[in-house]
């Protein structure tokens, strides 16, 4: 990368600050550092634009829905034009409909409580924890972690062309979920590829965008999905939010995810003493309750933010510094990046490796207590496809044991380090140099295990 295009890239990064960016934490060694945050992949943090935004509007703050008062109806008017603003952001067809929720595992539940009757549903074991696990009350097929993505749409298209027939016989109604990047590998799925498939046998699918939403467009139309889930919390925007979006028959048809006001549009009371209900057929059939105003308010700022700046932009500075990382840590012959479809395939800005002769817990410790970087260990709320890619290649057991092993038991965790906007060359750089340091020279402090976590023994 040439030096005025490395330069251009950094006025990305200066274009869409982060809050946190000034953040200095003490190092276990002495003195202290700027903080490094390099866990994206769990919670970004959130953009200036957005924080500057909800501040600006919380004076403001009022009750949404049915209230005659002047910030009343402001609010109402806030959180209906933030649904439209991520309809838009999303790319939605005229007829789809989009529920705020919690989160990403929130929405997914949202649609497992929605599933007509008999409905069979098909995921990937390499999914997160939020795709794999909302479906227990339906027919469910887990498929194995495919290693191209070729493999991945052959196997779910068996899969698909051999399901069981239901109860009242033929098919009946099928779903496939499926995440649109990796939580572990960063790696990119073929989803359009994927959703044909789905179409093709009849079936219809729900795209996890929680990974791909903060690097790349998601568009419904052009993937061709169902339906898409995400959070605010990977999107640079805080506050306990998430979104579903996507077609609104079955959503329609489901009892209302919550019963109470907002989803019912008449309640009376019945000669025998019960109560009749008429719920909403449009979105608040499934928001019942005061929804979180600020946080749908903080996702529209950020889909505003980051269209603003322009994906293609935001795509080649990730790309820049995915490229940066991998070449680091490939040279380091100790370290081993997971991948389940290889070097070449596409990927956002989350790496996942392991260090022989080093204890992930351990390894992620040090590099939080003597350089100021925060990463993450562990299995990452995807255990079959981490426990997959290391099942035959375990760490050996460290000087701190990780939370997921018994005593004695060999380490299956790892260690992931994820990016986005806002990331400068420094953290990187410093990342990547400490990897180096520690694998050479080892860490230069004590580290005990307490309470599951590896932490710096201060007892000295």
């Amino acid at each position: 990368m040439s030096v005025s295009t490395a330069a251009a890239d950094q006025s990305v990064c200066a274009s869409l600050p982060v809050l946190g960016r000034d953040v200095t934490v003490p190092l276990v060694t002495g003195g202290e550092v700027a903080y490094a945050a390099l866990d994206y992949a769990a919670s970004a943090p959130a953009l200036q634009r957005v924080w500057d935004d909800v501040a600006a509007y919380a004076p403001y703050y009022g009750s949404v829905h049915r209230g005659a008062g002047y910030l009343s109806q402001l609010s109402t008017d806030l959180f209906e034009n933030a649904r439209r603003t991520v309809t838009e952001f999303l790319d939605c067809r005229p007829d789809d409909q989009l529920v705020f929720t919690r989160s990403t595992t929130d929405s997914l539940n949202l649609l497992a409580a929605a599933l007509p009757a008999d409905c069979q549903v098909f995921v990937f074991e390499t999914e997160h924890h939020a795709s794999l696990l909302p479906w227990r009350d339906a027919r469910v097929t887990y498929l194995n972690a495919p290693r191209t993505p070729r493999q991945a749409v052959e196997t779910l298209e068996r899969a698909l062309a051999d399901r069981a027939v239901s109860s009242e016989g033929g098919y009946g109604p099928a779903l496939v979920c499926v995440t649109g990047a990796s939580n572990v590998t960063g790696e990119l799925w073929p989803v359009r590829e994927l959703a044909a498939a789905a179409h093709a046998h009849g079936a219809r699918i729900v795209l996890d965008a929680a990974q791909l939403a903060p690097h790349h467009p998601v568009s419904v139309r052009d993937l061709d999905v169902d339906w898409v889930a995400f959070s605010g919390h990977k999107l640079y925007a805080p506050f306990g939010s998430g979104v579903l979006a996507g077609r609104s028959d079955w959503l329609r048809a489901a009892e209302p995810y919550l019963a109470g006001g907002g989803a019912s549009r008449k309640v009376s009371r019945r000669a025998d003493g019960g109560v009749d209900v008429e719920w909403h057929d449009s979105a608040a059939r499934h928001e019942a309750g005061s929804p979180n105003v600020i946080g749908a308010y903080s996702i529209a700022s950020a889909c505003k933010a980051l269209t603003e700046a322009g994906f293609d932009t935001l795509v080649a500075r990730e790309q820049y510094l995915i490229e940066k990382v991998r070449v680091g840590l490939a040279e380091v012959p100790e370290v081993r990046i997971l991948s389940l479809f290889g070097d070449d395939a596409p990927r956002v800005g989350v790496i996942s490796f392991v260090v022989e002769g080093w204890n992930s817990s351990h390894f992620a410790a040090a590099l939080s207590a003597e350089y100021g970087i925060g990463v993450r260990d562990g299995l990452f709320c995807a255990h079959p496809l981490v426990r997959t890619l290391l099942g035959s290649d375990p760490q050996t057991q460290g000087e701190c044991g990780a939370p997921e092993a018994a005593p004695g038991e060999k380490s299956l965790n790892a260690i992931r380090v994820s990016f986005g906007a806002g990331t400068p060359d420094e953290h990187v750089e410093r990342f990547v140099n400490a990897v180096r340091e520690l694998v050479t020279d080892g860490a230069r402090w004590n580290y005990r295990t307490e309470d599951g976590r590896c932490v710096p023994d201060t007892s000295a």
